[in-house]
């Protein structure tokens, strides 16, 4: 009887929070910007799965499709999704609804907060999810790489955390700044140098463009790497010996060789052989929650 009591209370207290963020999502979804940010990320996945279908194999090809949700250009929506809610006219409005109905400060900028990530993870998993799975599944005209399952879970799994980190990001400058077009060009002119700096020094737990070029090291990571898996990643790098075994296979079978994969250099993973799950993770979990925690300070604090 007291659980039953116990659970009924806590349903009466969500309930708050659980209305304004059904109804923000809908909201979101009926907006041009957030329509038009689903269709273009479909387009532009399926513009890259296309042009480089016989060209990348498959690790390098799925980070080329994560680096615009890391990089470049959804960088931008996720930043004005982020810093809408509490910034400009709809402060305005949030303040006759909380001044005027049963709803906390806190409920508000949970429930605000939460509606953008599930909403900006939706966009990125629709768009990325398909593609990835039939570019590991498909048979293509590329040597076969050691794409993991693991790899390519955890990587889609680092990449939603940094676009939460960024929704974060946005929150905590649209409190501080009060004007979204102010706070989305103050963050714009100061992470992409920052950014670009932490990527010289090669820093994937701090920086999206280090990052990037990390993720086609992390997708072929194992669980628990074994020696045959060990072997078999020695194998596949061997682009010289698989060329070499191709042709001379294709001479007696009358068959034609597979080209030779290409390689950017921007997605070269040498550089990131010691990449660790936990260290990237930390790196933006931690600031994450930093920013979430001060920008509810900031607002509470503040008059509306």
């Amino acid at each position: 009887m007291g659980s039953t009591v116990r659970t009924l209370t806590l349903g009466m207290k969500m309930t708050p929070y659980v209305a304004i963020l059904e109804h923000d999502l809908r909201g979101l979804w009926q907006s041009w910007l957030v329509r038009l940010w689903l269709t273009t990320a479909a387009l532009l996945t399926l513009m890259l799965v296309a042009s480089n279908w016989s060209k990348f194999q498959d690790a390098t090809l799925i980070a080329s499709l994560l680096f615009p949700h890391l990089v470049f250009p959804w960088f931008f929506v996720v930043v004005v999704l982020g810093v809408s809610p509490v910034s400009g006219s709809r402060a305005k409005v949030l303040a006759d609804g909380i001044l005027s109905r049963p709803v906390s400060r806190y409920e508000y900028l949970l429930a605000a907060w939460s509606s953008r990530v599930l909403l900006v993870l939706s966009v990125y998993l629709v768009t990325t999810v398909p593609a990835i799975v039939i570019v590991v599944l498909a048979k293509r005209p590329v040597p076969a790489d050691t794409v993991t399952a693991f790899g390519t879970v955890s990587a889609l799994a680092v990449v939603g955390l940094v676009l939460t980190f960024l929704v974060s990001l946005g929150f905590l400058a649209g409190t501080l700044l009060r004007k979204p077009l102010l706070a989305a060009v103050v963050l714009i002119f100061l992470w992409y140098p920052v950014g670009l700096v932490l990527n010289v020094f090669s820093l994937e737990e701090l920086s999206p463009v280090s990052l990037s070029r990390a993720m086609s090291t992390q997708l072929r990571q194992s669980w628990r790497e074994t020696e045959a898996d060990a072997k078999g990643k020695a194998i596949a790098e061997d682009d010289t010996f698989a060329r070499q075994v191709d042709h001379f296979l294709g001479v007696f079978s009358n068959a034609q060789s597979k080209p030779p994969a290409t390689t950017p250099d921007f997605f070269e993973g040498g550089a990131f052989d010691d990449f660790s799950l936990l260290r990237v993770t930390l790196g933006y979990g931690a600031p994450t929650l930093l920013a979430v925690v001060l920008a509810m300070l900031f607002f509470c604090r503040r008059d509306l």
